[in-house]
């Protein structure tokens, strides 16, 4: 919080004391002070759903927006509350937040950090959002992170997998519930020596941006570490469609493992143009050509079709999970919107959920309440297990899933199957891992 007497408003703030003998306008009274950024004051709280409507990563953007629209409907007493009934905190009562009925605005990020910063600062100052959420690309969820920071509201962010994210440009207003690019090779990386040994070369095809780095450095660190080696990095523009000219010189150079460390769109294609080029069917170096998807979700699976079937990668969470959380969502989503929620669904649902269970618990909108009130906290009943919001970090910790694509699917929804749940010790880091050094929490700012 800025040091000044002074909010943005020019309302003097709780605690400051005029000077003596001045008659203060009524501005200035302390029924009118604004103890923190878009303090609401009505019957009403508004939450910013910021997510990419048009894109690569547009499908996405639209499952999280279902979710998002679940979760208020939950808040606001309606519906059969889904999560709500299982998640281990008891505080939220489906009054809507602190009493206040939840109202929300939308926006499109168009997967640009520049687009999604212009909407998250429109809902900020012109809607009255407490509270911004969303993104499907973590370049997005790090701008609008920081953005947040500055403005003095709490940052929930969506679908984000880069390092980064928690790491170099973490902030004190920003907290991940989805995992990263090192949780996903320290969950893959010994299923994939298990299943193709340690004398593998790989080639990486990568979105050149925060995310397909922190990917790429994860999974080639993780896979080396075991014996492999990474015969080329390539990088590929995140607005390509088109990734036959990426995948020809795959064929001649010596590789016989191809990691797409690409998503949504971009993976649907990249993937379909490895098959094309007949990659699958290869033999190379006397071994079976492979190819892994690090990241993968139940959307991305049924854009590719076919092609996902045997290859293997992890995900934040799967709709067939046997929990009872897992098992509420399920049912609330599908019996909304007549099929299972994503991964995207998933994380945003339950991010939403987070924040409005923190402000009950901490009484109060006050960001930095609520950044008190996240920060450490464990809590079950959400999918994944036991999980813990790390204090040092605002990184969520729980169990990880490895996928592959299913090769009798039983309907276009059923294509990913859980191959094993990796326990959250596997995946949990020290804060000053050298992959996420290199950036300070901060202080939280009430604006």
């Amino acid at each position: 919080m800025s040091t000044s007497n002074f909010t943005r408003r020019g309302v003097l703030k709780s605690g400051a004391v005029a000077g003596a003998g001045v008659a203060l306008p009524t501005i200035f009274t302390a029924s009118s002070a604004a103890a923190y950024m878009n303090e609401p004051t009505g019957s009403t709280v508004t939450l910013g759903f910021n997510v990419p409507q048009t894109g690569a990563y547009a499908d996405e953007g639209a499952d999280e927006l279902r979710a998002y629209e679940l979760a208020v409907e939950h808040l606001n007493g309606g519906g059969d509350a889904g999560m709500m009934n299982t998640f281990s905190s008891k505080a939220l009562k489906g009054n809507g937040i602190l009493g206040k009925k939840v109202e929300f605005v939308t926006g499109d990020t168009q997967t640009k950090s520049d687009a999604a910063r212009a909407s998250a600062k429109s809902m900020i100052e012109k809607d009255g959002a407490v509270m911004i959420t969303g993104g499907s690309s973590s370049g997005v969820a790090i701008a609008v992170q920081g953005l947040c920071q500055e403005a003095g509201v709490i940052f929930m962010a969506g679908l984000t997998h880069s390092n980064d994210t928690t790491g170099k440009d973490k902030k004190a207003n920003g907290f991940r519930h989805f995992f990263n690019g090192y949780m996903s090779a320290a969950a893959l990386a010994p299923v994939l020596e298990k299943l193709y040994g340690k004398d593998r070369n790989a080639y990486h095809l990568t979105a050149d941006y925060t995310w397909g780095w922190t990917q790429e450095e994860s999974i080639a660190a993780a896979t080396e570490a075991m014996g492999w080696n990474t015969v080329n990095k390539v990088r590929t523009p995140l607005a390509s469609t088109d990734f036959s000219s990426y995948i020809a010189p795959v064929l001649n150079s010596g590789a016989d493992v191809l990691v797409l460390n690409h998503y949504g769109g971009n993976m649907v294609n990249s993937l379909t143009n490895a098959v094309q080029f007949g990659l699958r069917d290869k033999m190379v170096n006397g071994k079976q050509f492979e190819i892994v998807v690090p990241l993968y979700s139940r959307l991305m699976a049924k854009g590719a079709g076919e092609n996902v079937k045997g290859i293997h990668g992890s995900t934040n969470w799967h709709w067939s999970l046997t929990d009872e959380g897992s098992k509420a969502f399920v049912k609330s989503f599908g019996t909304k919107y007549g099929f299972p929620p994503s991964q995207a669904a998933h994380t945003v649902y339950c991010q939403t959920m987070l924040y409005a269970d923190a402000a009950e618990r901490a009484g109060t909108f006050n960001p930095c309440g609520i950044a008190e009130a996240l920060e450490g906290f464990e809590f079950d009943g959400l999918g994944n297990g036991k999980t813990l919001y790390r204090a040092e970090d605002h990184q969520c910790f729980k169990d990880v899933l490895v996928v592959r694509g299913k090769e009798n699917p039983t309907s276009e929804f059923d294509l990913l199957e859980v191959v094993e749940v990796t326990p959250t010790a596997q995946v949990t880091y020290a804060p000053d891992h050298p992959m996420f050094a290199g950036g300070a929490l901060g202080t939280c700012n009430a604006g």
